[in-house]
């Protein structure tokens, strides 16, 4: 039986139910060689040699492949039809190439989509691996592992804190960065906009908008004032109106094309609140099921057999009105053919989400989005009629226009609408019966304030519209992207929008500063270009490589001799602007606010974190975060004595904070305590602050078992503790007042919460060879193993009744593997060490790798 292969397990299993006894389908689970995470795994001096390893955990994969190939020695590589899915096949055919008889057939066979008549179809037309889509994978990976293994130590000699950068993650940053920097630059300007609450003469009320003041038409910022919209209204009110027009015009809107991988993403994003990691895992594991198409794609057309069968769809769902005369045609647009697969749809235009097979709730919202802008895309555009009425004065001096729209015909907006990121200002109110010529009765004229908003802050969705309209990243590539820099702390996600913190941002800085070019915008989507000709045939790999080298040595070496002190001042001067605004006063904006002597100056902490500092440390120790340029000044205040012992009111990295006396050789940490959030720091005297000082709060022992029951402070806000439990109070001034009665409620309540939420087992299989219970269990994305702190998926084929104690001590033991924890000794491989170097090489991956 010829041996194929795919990526994952899931795959494996779908295409064999297609294939039969006649194949044997295995998977690689994935790539089975990287390159090693340390110098020399690229050598430039070798013309770019690349030496790549099999990593531990692949190794029984690829016995498996190799075992198999010994009864039928024909290689089937079936793995995803993009460069990656290319690079996959690569790597399995050079690593089993010793294996392979003399004369085995070894072919390539791509499927867009994971159903019998793909499936098979592909398998009728085998074809070689595609060499310059495999030299586009070398030369990305080579470039990645370059500028991270080159540019990265240089981060951390010259910027205390920084982790690495990449490729094209560092320009990923800067995009965030840059939008931040126009937030804090803007300056909001005021304008007013007036409205009235016309009648018509049959009493229908409706609202307009004016738009002509003293005979002139109005701009947006014409009206600047209230006293200007106070005139604006008498002039209104002093006034009889008429409508002058009525027009009503016909239009409509055509539906949106179907999926692409980035669109995907933005909608996943809008609409289901899902970001760039999880939407691509659901849309993953939905076509390794076979229920859609690939999900990483620049194209946007559509098999013809797929449309027709969406027509069908339509017609039977919808009824004949709802599809168009002829089917819609949508164009790519992607530069690289080789990333415009088809679109991403449904593979059964007749499987609606109701009767999807699929239990998680990620998989059924996405695939519910994907079914309705597929269909949607071969639907009738929407009909509707557009109203506009103006309104004047005899005299022409005041004119209002009202807008209205009426639906005729909803189409394709009966199934489904493209979601929006910001507001759009589209009027779609209904408006009663008006006629030309007939008298506007003012029933109420209001002004109304408004301030020009700053540019708002990239969502993940944001994020892959722009790095898709600067030619930067590719569909594989996005989710990537946005993660590791997520991932490193150099981003965080707030309320779904991307926030960059400070080690992010002189991160970013630096590299604009010394390395301009590779977080150029331009430059990085001509390197992209470059990669997408190389995947053509267009360009040899190697001569990209030897260009990029030869110029990015160079930056390497203009950094060689910089100190800490000259990257800190040369970042101090570019940020400027933004860390020391003009100050209303017109004073020096770098003069120290708390002792006037010393100048503000821009200073690191080993922990990455960065801070506004005074130049007169340590007399003076006025502290404030780089983006608070207008933060409240503190500085050391005395507040009382106590026992001997100065109380004092401090600044801090963190921000104000309370201490006990001052550092000393014998106390080098004197007692400090965080003022919480809330406080005023007017109202933190010295009675405050030895209540702060003495936390944690000894309430008294519990009435139950005599263990001493506490109120304190900490990291996740105020607490009661009763021995290893922890609860939660609501409000920080409760800590210092609350008594056992409380205490005890309070406790009590937790318990009863933290016993309804624990999930019980679904099956208990017995003890682990060092101890402990290894339990099935039931989890958000299917069942699982548990044993201690490690938990490890169920396969797909293996239901949660099937699972007996040694299957489950397998699977602890290859979860352990990956993630580094200790694996079960009765599970472990033969050779301890390999293991050992297995559970170390992914972290030390994660951690150095960038690109």
């Amino acid at each position: 039986m010829p041996v194929v292969v795919v990526e994952s397990p899931a795959k494996a299993k779908t295409i064999n139910k297609y294939l039969g006894d006649d194949y044997t389908v295995l998977a690689s689970f994935g790539h089975v060689r990287d390159l090693p995470p340390k110098d020399g795994s690229v050598d430039p001096e070798a013309d770019f040699a690349m030496k790549w390893e099999v990593a531990a955990e692949s190794k029984k994969h690829v016995k498996a492949i190799r075992d198999a190939l010994a009864s039928d020695p024909n290689l089937i590589l079936a793995t995803d039809p993009d460069r990656e899915g290319e690079a996959i096949s690569w790597h399995l055919l050079e690593t089993l190439a010793p294996a392979l008889r003399k004369g085995a057939e070894v072919s390539r066979v791509t499927f867009n989509a994971i159903t019998k008549n793909a499936v098979t179809e592909a398998m009728a037309r085998p074809r070689q691996i595609d060499q310059p889509l495999v030299d586009a994978y070398l030369a990305r990976r080579a470039l990645d592992y370059l500028v991270g293994f080159n540019l990265s130590p240089v981060l951390w000699r010259k910027l205390p804190g920084a982790k690495s950068a990449g490729r094209v993650q560092s320009v990923a940053l800067r995009i965030i960065v840059d939008r931040e920097m126009e937030i804090e630059a803007f300056r909001p300007r005021e304008y007013w906009s007036v409205h009235a609450r016309l009648a018509t003469p049959r009493g229908d009320e409706y609202d307009a908008a004016m738009t002509v003041f003293g005979g002139k038409k109005l701009e947006r910022f014409d009206i600047a004032t209230e006293e200007q919209a106070q005139l604006a209204v008498a002039a209104i009110a002093s006034r009889d109106l008429r409508v002058a027009s009525v027009a009503a015009k016909p239009a409509s809107r055509n539906p949106w094309p179907p999926f692409m991988t980035s669109t995907l993403q933005q909608e996943a994003s809008r609409k289901l609140g899902l970001g760039a990691r999880a939407c691509m895992s659901a849309a993953q594991r939905l076509y390794e099921a076979g229920h859609i198409t690939y999900m990483r794609t620049d194209g946007i057309d559509m098999a013809p057999e797929a449309v027709m069968a969406a027509r069908d769809a339509i017609k039977a769902r919808f009824g004949a009105e709802y599809l168009p005369k002829s089917p819609r045609m949508y164009k790519n647009k992607a530069k690289n053919a080789q990333e415009a697969h088809e679109c991403i749809r449904p593979t059964d235009m007749m499987l609606s989400p109701d009767r999807l097979p699929v239990s998680d709730k990620d998989q059924k919202a996405l695939y519910d989005l994907i079914w309705k802008r597929t269909l949607a895309s071969q639907m009738e555009s929407a009909r509707m009629e557009r109203t506009t009425v103006e309104i004047a004065s005899a005299d022409g001096q005041v004119g209002l226009r009202a807008n209205g729209q009426v639906m005729l015909f909803d189409g394709f907006l009966r199934v489904y609408d493209q979601g929006r990121d910001d507001e759009e200002d589209e009027d779609s109110r209904r408006l009663p019966l008006i006629h030309e010529g007939e008298a506007a009765e003012k029933r109420a004229v209001t002004p109304e304030q408004h301030f020009t908003q700053a540019p708002p802050r990239y969502t993940e969705a944001t994020l892959v519209k722009r790095m898709e309209e600067l030619g930067i990243g590719r569909p594989s590539t996005y989710a990537s992207i946005i993660g590791t820099i997520q991932d490193r702390d150099y981003v965080r996600k707030e309320q779904n929008r991307l926030i960059p913190e400070d080690k992010g941002r002189l991160v970013t800085i630096f590299l604009q500063k010394y390395f301009p070019r590779y977080v150029s915008y331009d430059f990085t989507a001509n390197l992209e270009g470059e990669l997408d000709d190389i995947s053509s045939g267009e360009r040899a790999y190697r001569e990209v490589l030897r260009r990029f080298w030869r110029d990015f040595t160079a930056a390497l070496e203009g950094t060689s001799e910089l100190r800490i002190t000259e990257v800190l001042e040369a970042i101090d001067e570019a940020l400027a602007p933004h860390l020391y605004p003009p100050r209303p006063d017109g004073s020096d904006p770098r003069e120290c606010p708390l002792c006037h002597k010393g100048r503000l100056h821009l200073k690191t902490a080993r922990s990455g974190g960065a801070f506004i500092g005074c130049t007169n440390y340590p007399d003076c120790r006025f502290t404030r975060p780089i983006s608070s340029p207008d933060a409240e000044v503190v500085g050391d205040t005395v507040l009382g004595v106590d026992n001997g012992d100065q109380i004092s009111l401090k600044n801090g990295r963190f921000g104000p904070y309370v201490q006990r006396g001052e550092a000393t050789a014998e106390q080098p940490k004197p007692p400090r305590a965080s003022i919480p959030k809330g406080w005023d720091l007017a109202s933190v005297d010295l009675e405050r602050a030895l209540a702060l000082l003495a936390l944690p709060r000894e309430i008294g022992p519990h009435p139950e078992d005599g263990v001493p029951v506490e109120a304190g402070i900490g990291r996740y806000g105020p607490y009661v503790k009763h021995g290893a439990k922890y609860a939660n109070l609501p409000e920080v001034d409760e800590v210092f007042t609350i008594g056992m009665n409380r205490a005890v409620e309070v406790l009590a309540s937790k318990q009863v919460r933290g016993r309804a939420a624990a999930a019980a087992p679904l099956a208990e299989l017995g003890e682990h060879p060092e101890g402990g219970p290894v339990q099935v269990m039931s989890g958000r994305y299917g069942p699982y193993v548990k044993w201690g702190k490690v938990n490890a998926t169920l396969p797909r084929d293996l239901e949660p009744g099937a699972v007996t104690l040694e299957r489950a001590l397998e699977l602890i033991a290859e979860k352990a593997a990956k993630s580094g924890k200790k694996p079960a000794k009765k599970a472990a491989a033969k050779k301890p060490t390999e293991k050992k170097t297995a559970a170390r090489k992914p972290a030390a991956a994660k951690a150095k790798k960038a690109g």
